[in-house]
């Protein structure tokens, strides 16, 4: 290999490191400026209190709501 040709390679070798630098904070700037994943909706979650009893609603598969009556902590008189 001839000094030229080494030139080039050390010179090619610093260009490909100094890309890949630039991209790699690019990247990271896209990723913290797009901000947090979106989260899941919950299950189930309690919304009001009727009486002794807490109001819980449901959301489906199909991102519908469901409300019941969750009175698992009422005691039950006789």
């Amino acid at each position: 290999m001839y000094d030229s040709n080494k030139e080039a390679a050390i010179e090619f070798v610093r260009g490909a490191g100094f890309v890949i630098l630039v991209m790699g904070v690019f990247f990271t700037f896209v990723l913290l400026l797009s901000g947090p994943a979106e989260k899941k909706p919950e299950k189930f979650k309690v919304v009001d209190k009727y009486n002794e009893c807490n109001v819980v609603r449901y959301t489906d598969r199909s991102n519908q709501w469901h409300y019941f009556l969750d009175c698992s902590g009422r005691e039950t008189v006789p």
